[in-house]
């Protein structure tokens, strides 16, 4: 395959749309789900604890479990016993799970722009200088904001060394 570039708003065409190596697939198999993604909230706001989720979320015991279980099977959240007592279970982020960190803060900032149209409270904020994040954004190699319309899609051949 060639550097084929493709205008961002371009529709692809079939035989194009089969060349796709695309990420978001397995992103959607790992997480696209409504309880999955309000699990991670709660772990990222610190729960680690099955009935403490089960009792903030107010999600059944079965769902959770289930949702729990994908997400430690895609080496999202990890299961370890308690420090305090090895007989309890909790669940923590993994690198993995960390790095969702943007795309929750994005989703979060989209449902405030476009569902409620009201900030969430409580703000999330930086710890060190105490104000809000800034709303995340795509930008280029040399930092500069941008937009749908300044993308395109480019295929490259496989470079071997990093296969």
């Amino acid at each position: 395959m060639s550097d084929r570039p493709v205008p961002a708003d371009a529709p692809l065409p079939p035989s194009v749309i089969a060349e796709l190596s695309c990420g978001l697939p397995s992103a959607i198999e790992a997480i696209g789900e409504r309880w999955s993604f309000l699990i991670l909230r709660a772990a990222f706001n610190g729960m680690r604890h099955f009935e403490e989720m089960q009792g903030h979320l107010g999600i059944a015991r079965n769902i959770l479990a289930d949702r729990l279980s994908r997400l430690t099977g895609h080496g999202i959240l990890e299961r370890r016993p308690c420090d305090d007592d090895r007989r309890r279970i909790e669940y923590r982020l993994t690198d993995k799970g960390e790095a969702l960190l943007p795309v929750l803060i994005a989703l979060r900032q989209w449902g405030e722009r476009w569902g409620t149209g009201v900030p969430s409270n409580p703000v999330l904020i930086d710890r060190r200088d105490e104000r809000p994040v800034q709303e995340v954004r795509v930008r280029a190699a040399d930092g500069r904001d941008l937009t749908w319309k300044d993308l395109r899609w480019s295929w490259r051949e496989a470079d071997p060394a990093t296969e």
